[in-house]
């Protein structure tokens, strides 16, 4: 009897194509988004350093010749001289103005969208309309429809109860700027709110009704704490957006009558004096502010977004 021995099988190697490294993963996955990266770089960031360079220039464009390098003495203009520091006071006053009235007007039609009643759709999309339209044509509007001394609403309806017939841009400039602003900002403030409201536990508060809580306490220890962050969001974003606007000073007033806000101070420096150097400074600062505010608001945001996925 003889005795047979298998052979062990055989195994086959197979080999394996070498994997792409992460690094070579990550620029592949990045490569389509180079380009708009190239092209933000050279439509935002060269400019902003070319004024910055400009802003350390005594530089007139009336005499390119006389140009010479002078520091910081532009930056110290523009913290000392009454006119610019009037400019940034009332900056400082039209935003935080704006932003209020518009935060509790917008708080307040958040507040009746959030109720349940027949055609609520058309009454938001009304009061969203406002937003919606082209800043120039919305101060055109409330300087030519509203305002107008001799054929403007306001007067209108004065006239026809026998009231008095103001020259309203006159009399109360800097207040027919901010009309204007709250009345086109409010809606994005009422937006951000109504979100808000909308996230809002209703268990939580189903629950404080059973226990006999009245609508003001539920809105007070309830709602309002909850739209807290929300308010920050609105105030932040409402600020990056006001301290820049120049379309309302420009067509309503001009810049006259003490309502020259800065953006409006840098193009009278830049277009009328042709002072580049003075008004590349003004800009600066102007930028310097708002990415403070733009700081602050994303850090609202990414808290916001935190405590959504907490949530979730």
């Amino acid at each position: 009897m003889t005795a047979t021995t298998t052979a062990p099988p055989t195994t086959l190697s197979v080999r394996t194509a070498p994997q792409p490294s992460n690094r070579l993963r990550a620029w592949a996955t990045r490569a389509p988004l180079l380009p708009a990266l190239v092209f933000m770089i050279v439509v935002t960031q060269l400019p902003f350093v070319a004024t910055v360079v400009i802003s350390f220039f005594d530089w007139n464009a009336l005499y390119p010749k006389a140009r010479h390098f002078t520091g910081i003495d532009n930056y110290t203009e523009v913290l000392t001289d009454a006119d610019l520091r009037h400019s940034v006071w009332t900056t400082v006053l039209l935003t935080a103005t704006v932003v209020l009235v518009s935060l509790v007007l917008g708080l307040l039609l958040a507040l009746l969208l959030d109720r349940r009643f027949r055609g609520r759709g058309v009454v938001r999309t009304l009061l969203i309309a406002p937003f919606l339209v082209v800043p120039v044509a919305a101060a055109l509007l409330w300087k030519h429809v509203l305002y107008n001394p001799e054929y403007g609403l306001f007067n209108g309806l004065l006239h026809y109860v026998g009231g008095p017939q103001p020259d309203w841009i006159s009399r109360t400039p800097l207040l027919a700027v901010e009309a204007s602003l709250v009345w086109q900002w409010t809606p994005f403030m009422m937006l951000i709110l109504l979100a808000g409201l909308q996230s809002r536990d209703q268990q939580q508060i189903e629950a404080a009704r059973v226990d006999g809580a009245s609508d003001w306490q539920i809105f007070r220890y309830l709602t309002l704490p909850h739209l807290r962050r929300y308010l920050e969001l609105g105030a932040l974003l409402g600020s990056i957006y006001i301290v820049q606007n120049f379309d309302a000073v420009f067509t309503i007033t001009s810049g006259g009558l003490g309502t020259a806000n800065l953006p409006y101070t840098v193009y009278q420096s830049f277009y009328q004096a042709h002072e580049n150097g003075l008004a590349s400074a003004a800009g600066v600062l102007v930028v310097i502010g708002s990415i403070i505010i733009a700081t602050f608001a994303l850090r609202v945001v990414s808290s916001l977004f935190r405590e959504e996925v907490s949530r979730a």
